[in-house]
């Protein structure tokens, strides 16, 4: 979007709250029309973890890792089996996630360290202009210090975290950034830091509607450590457990995470607005083999293929728990498939909000809510590690495309439905499939000087 387009958008939606805008849903409608009292914006809270895999939580299977608050998160809502994210890495896949753009037209496609522009419209942005409080917590990696990319400068009233995701993997780290400023810290563990800071902001602003991004970073690895990279401050409760200690620390992070989305809901409800908050959970990429961590000991990535880096399901099809009560059906399971290029649409009318022209998300809410919902025709992702990666997934079917020394591969074919591991290449079988997914390839991603095919990103 360029800056005229910015500024004409920008206009519009500030004045959103005085009348209807042109396009919303009925539900927008509503609160636009004046019915605010009646049934108020809903708070909006996202918990983006950070390599936690498709497999890692009890409710997708997980049979050893103890994730008691999530799982029942799950039974009280609804919890999606095909929901995608971003990219296989975290920069990328956080840029989807804030600009509603998928990979092929994303600003930022790998994980150098590329900032968001004046002239992107994040998903904090189109909130703050509806009405909402903003404020993020945890690992940004879109921006860093002193350019147009941190989150002040993109639609959040408040931030406090990291801004690098390299510096993110030091969880006892010596500063973080509280706006634009740094803040000191004292050897704390950074997870619990961004609880209390989570707490405090909801805490702060429940009167009004608010919008919290809790950008968690466990179960990442200290890369920089190497087969102690799994850092936490106690292995409980599986201190006793006969693992490799970077096994325990692992699971240890997750169980930790876990009892603090606890805490989260159990302030929801003591500030009585737990019926008027929807909260997402999911995780950025698939798992690690970071850290000594190995995330086939506790079948991380469940029945998927791949693991982070991957462009297969396993590096990029993760955890996705809605809940809302009173709106979102409890214990409910869907397979809609869907991104988080579409989290912006959604949001935005959640909001009564105008969406942003010619984004690649559309709104899941009808789907969140049990209502019929407009599919994508597909989605698409590419990656630029490795060599040039492309992958689309398109109803039933899920197309690969490696680059082996800068020579594209043949396209690999899945029917995902019937092969959820991605073993039984079925190319030769449905060349009429295979017509459309080259085609896809060929068309649906726009240039990127920051990432040109056959040239590999340095992060």
């Amino acid at each position: 979007m360029n800056s005229t387009n910015r500024r004409q958008f920008i206009e519009r939606t500030s004045m959103g709250a005085l009348g209807l805008l042109p396009g919303l849903s009925a539900l927008s409608a509503i609160h636009a029309q004046g019915a605010v009292k009646e049934n108020p914006k809903p708070n909006i809270i996202y918990i983006m973890t950070d390599d936690l895999g498709y497999g890692d939580l009890g409710c997708y299977g997980q049979k050893t890792v103890q994730t008691s608050n999530i799982d029942r998160m799950a039974a009280e809502g609804k919890r999606f089996t095909d929901c995608y994210a971003g990219s296989t890495v975290c920069a990328p896949s956080r840029c989807c996630l804030m600009t509603g753009y998928h990979t092929g037209h994303a600003r930022i496609r790998g994980n150098a360290l590329v900032p968001l522009l004046p002239e992107d419209i994040t998903v904090a942005e189109v909130l703050k202009n509806a009405g909402y409080k903003t404020g993020i917590v945890g690992k940004w990696g879109l921006g860093e210090p002193d350019t147009s990319g941190i989150p002040n400068r993109q639609g959040f009233d408040e931030w406090f975290g990291y801004l690098n995701q390299r510096r993110a993997h030091n969880y006892y780290i010596d500063y973080f950034w509280k706006n634009e400023n740094k803040y000191e810290l004292n050897g704390a563990y950074s997870h619990d830091l961004f609880t209390e800071e989570a707490l405090k902001f909801v805490r702060n602003n429940h009167q009004n509607p608010f919008f919290l991004y809790l950008a968690y970073t466990i179960p990442h690895a200290n890369n920089e450590r190497g087969d102690e990279g799994m850092e936490v401050p106690s292995d409980e409760p599986y201190s006793n457990q006969p693992w490799r200690q970077a096994y325990k620390n692992h699971a240890a992070m997750i169980t930790r995470m876990d009892r603090d989305v606890g805490k989260l809901f159990n302030l929801l409800k003591e500030l009585g607005i737990d019926d008027n908050t929807i909260v997402f959970f999911t995780s950025d990429n698939g798992p690690h083999r970071e850290g000594g961590a190995d995330p086939f000991f506790f079948d991380s990535n469940g029945p998927l293929n791949g693991i982070k880096r991957d462009l297969y399901d396993g590096g990029i099809r993760v955890p996705m728990i809605v809940r809302w009560p009173g709106k979102v059906k409890a214990g409910s399971v869907s397979d809609q498939v869907w991104a988080f290029w579409d989290f912006l649409p959604t949001a935005a009318e959640l909001a009564g909000a105008e969406i942003p022209n010619g984004i690649d998300g559309i709104s899941m809410l009808p789907s969140i809510l049990g209502k019929k919902q407009k599919d994508h025709e597909y989605l698409y992702w590419e990656f630029h590690e490795r060599g040039f990666t492309q992958a689309v997934r398109m109803g039933k079917w899920k197309a690969v495309r490696n680059t082996h020394n800068k020579k594209p591969l043949e396209v690999e074919l899945y029917n995902i439905e019937e092969d959820i591991s991605e073993q039984r290449n079925v190319a030769l079988q449905h060349p009429d499939v295979m017509v459309k997914i080259k085609d896809i390839l060929a068309t649906c991603r726009t240039e990127n000087e920051n990432w040109p095919i056959g040239t590999e990103s340095k992060g």
